[in-house]
């Protein structure tokens, strides 16, 4: 059986559980602690990587090898046969992709650890803390918390071509989802986690991708 090992807010992880929810395949989830232990991932990786997501699928484990990689997604999609990365549209998912975990992900991120107490146990809350204010700077999630009415403005802003793809097409590259569908679905998903936000209202049209694409099935596009 696959395993996914995760923290179930992060975006890149809500990409990876919601291509193997598409597929119909039987999974497992694993959380990793919140106190800073890696050491299950870094033991699976022979003391390559410590980030999440990983897949574990029997002998293989599998993750990223660089910023761009989607080697996961990548995994998933041939061992069973997704169709999310066809060749004719290569070009296109990967400037979409990029767009989608840089400008969109490098604000969703931070709207939703605003809300860190919320979702963070309170005993993990200081190393959750520290790992943020090392990589970011010290304060940061209180200013993201008091900026978060402007982060979420440029957002919305940010999801403005997508809107207009989805007047068009019911996924973002056709009549089927692609990579970019469920990369997109993960950021979202890690802006709504905390249950503080919506979609904006001015994207009607990405409302309701992010609802279709929610309930969506592999057995739906089977040719």
């Amino acid at each position: 059986m696959i395993e996914l090992i995760q923290f179930p807010w992060s975006p890149f992880c809500i990409v990876q559980r919601r291509i193997l929810d598409f597929s119909s395949v039987r999974f497992k989830l694993t959380n990793l602690p919140l106190t800073g232990d890696r050491s299950l991932i870094w033991k699976l990786t022979k003391e390559r990587y410590y980030a999440v997501p990983v897949i574990r699928d029997g002998r293989n484990v599998v993750f990223e090898t660089g910023e761009d990689s989607q080697v996961i997604a990548k995994y998933l999609d041939q061992k069973l046969a997704l169709g999310l990365f066809p060749a004719a549209i290569e070009g296109e998912q990967f400037i979409l992709w990029h767009y989608i975990e840089n400008e969109i992900e490098g604000l969703t991120f931070k709207l939703n650890d605003a809300y860190y107490r919320e979702f963070v146990a309170r005993p993990d809350q200081l190393s959750y803390v520290r790992h943020k204010e090392r990589k970011f700077g010290r304060g940061c999630l209180d200013a993201w918390h008091a900026q978060q009415k402007e982060m979420a403005r440029q957002m919305e802003q940010r999801l403005l071509p997508f809107e207009e793809m989805l007047g068009h097409r019911p996924f973002l590259l056709g009549p089927q989802p692609r990579f970019v569908d469920f990369d997109l679905f993960g950021m979202l998903g890690n802006f709504l986690y905390s249950g503080h936000y919506q979609l904006p209202a001015s994207r009607p049209q990405l409302r309701k991708w992010y609802r279709r694409l929610a309930s969506a099935r592999l057995s739906q596009f089977a040719t």
